[in-house]
């Protein structure tokens, strides 16, 4: 006999359809796979035996070959086990074809039968729905992340032989209800009402959260560069359902889904350490995995002690910064991740770090100072839309009783914002003002005749390059959209100049 399964397969973020023939004739009993499976896949012969033995169903006497098609695309990983147990049902007559048609099967067996959950459910439910698939069988923990999809019966199966019990019709499986995420939460203690002083870059932090900018900080040790960028998220515009989704894709496949709560619903918030190698930001691995760059994607990368950073893993982030993703090449082909971010760095001015304090001398050499600033490169301080000094906080300050304006409010400011650049970039695959295109610059950011003629003298006495040029005007289109100003004025030219100042005064020799 002959029957035909589906299945899918995934390769990075690329879900692929992957349809298990099996084929059972007379001879000495054998089970043997075939398809460019690898070994994770062959091995799967053996738990799949062992698991049917567990769950008290006979194992087929028969001659059975297994065929993963296509069979030119390598198969890894333990995702089909399923469908090729199900195979195995469907050799035994325990299930109709009729019932296989529309149905796609994914999971990994366990010896006892059990069904184990496995990585990259969501992208594998979506392709299955776009497939036009009906219904897709996952384990159980996965169930809720597949349920998020649209037009697509979900079954989650906890056993081998539960799903035996279903498709011979003694216990129904019932397809699981749309998974609805709860409200949104973040670091649930951490406030910006914590940070006492530090006006200026609080509002500068705002301005880069408005219009998704980078944002690099220096100043001192205890300054509040660290403080202030864990409290970042919580100011930071609501997810799109759309940018849910990408971001849950990403974090499926990394297997860093909570089976409970499976859709990232608050922008993502990343902090390797400064001893993270090239391929652990990047993404890497003989099947490549996305990187902390990747796992940002939609939310921010924070870079503590940037300078302390190794140069070639801070060079790695100057194209994915320009192109908003990253390329992956292994001999078996290459993977794309997005990596749609907002950088946030912060570093001291010095090894000792009191270059520059107002009252504590530093204990550098001038050749020390200038070898460590240098650690950061030209082209990548070129990347950062606002270069921000935090200032040594005051006593009066720190001993003050004054509240501090609260994340909830400052929020509210961000997102009005955001909502301006959305209605402004609707239909344009452009989400905040630091992500437009030189196409639609100068369209969308009008200046008043002031405005342009500062930029222009700035622009000569400062030596811009033109990408200094592109990040002010578009960090003064955010500044602009705060004040709810359709125009570009002088004023917003003047602070968002002001963000760029910051490499003149440390890097300029």
């Amino acid at each position: 006999m002959f029957a035909k399964i589906n299945s899918l397969g995934l390769l990075g973020l690329n879900s692929f359809a992957v349809t298990v023939e099996v084929e059972a004739s007379k001879g000495l009993p054998a089970f043997d796979i075939v398809g460019l499976a690898d070994a994770s896949v062959r091995e799967s012969r053996e738990r799949i035996r062992s698991a049917l033995r567990s769950s008290g169903l006979k194992f087929p006497t028969s001659k059975v070959m297994i065929n993963l098609a296509p069979a030119d695309v390598k198969k890894s990983g333990s995702v089909y086990d399923l469908a090729i147990a199900v195979a195995l049902l469907r050799v035994s007559g325990l299930v109709e074809d009729s019932v296989l048609e529309s149905a796609a099967f994914i999971g990994e067996v366990s010896l006892g039968g059990e069904i184990r959950a496995v990585n990259g459910v969501l992208p594998m439910a979506i392709n299955a729905q776009r497939s036009g698939l009906g219904a897709v069988y996952v384990p159980a923990d996965n169930v809720r992340e597949a349920s998020v999809v649209e037009g697509l019966e979900v079954y989650g199966v906890s056993s081998l032989g539960e799903l035996a019990e279903h498709f011979m019709g003694r216990k129904q499986i019932t397809a699981a209800e749309k998974y609805v995420p709860s409200p949104e939460s973040y670091f649930g203690t951490l406030d910006f009402a914590d940070v006492k002083g530090q006006a200026a870059a609080k509002k500068a932090l705002e301005v880069a959260a408005a219009g998704g900018h980078n944002a690099l900080m220096i100043g001192s040790p205890g300054s509040g560069k660290s403080m202030l960028s864990k409290r970042m998220p919580t100011i930071m515009p609501a997810m799109t359902f759309e940018e849910s989704i990408e971001t849950t894709n990403i974090h499926s496949v990394a297997g860093l889904i909570d089976k409970n709560e499976p859709l990232v619903t608050a922008r993502p918030f990343r902090s390797p350490h400064h001893t993270v190698s090239s391929a652990g930001l990047a993404g890497g691995g003989s099947v490549p995995k996305p990187g902390e760059i990747s796992l940002a994607h939609n939310g921010i990368l924070f870079l503590d002690e940037l300078a302390e950073f190794a140069r070639p893993a801070l060079e790695i982030l100057r194209q994915p910064l320009e192109d908003q993703k990253v390329t992956i090449s292994r001999v078996a082909g290459s993977i794309t991740y997005p990596c749609s971010f907002m950088l946030i760095a912060a570093m001291n001015p010095c090894p000792c770090g009191y270059y520059g304090h107002p009252t504590r001398k530093c204990i550098c050499t001038p050749k020390q100072v200038a070898g460590y600033l240098s650690k950061v490169s030209g082209p990548l301080l070129d990347r950062f839309d606002i270069h921000l000094e935090v200032a040594p906080v005051e006593f009066a300050d720190l001993s003050s009783a004054q509240k501090e304006e609260a994340s909830s409010a400052i929020r509210e400011r961000v997102q009005q914002a955001r909502d301006i650049q959305n209605r402004r970039f609707k239909g344009t695959g452009i989400t905040c003002n630091a992500r437009m295109t030189s196409d639609i610059l100068h369209d969308a950011c009008p200046m008043t005749d002031d405005a342009t003629d500062m930029l222009s003298k700035v622009f000569d006495k400062l030596g811009l390059s033109a990408r200094a040029y592109d990040k002010i005007l578009k960090v003064a289109r955010t500044v602009a959209d705060m004040d709810k100003s359709d125009i570009i004025e002088k004023k917003h030219i003047a602070l968002a100049v002001q963000y760029r100042s910051l490499d003149r005064k440390y890097w300029s020799g």
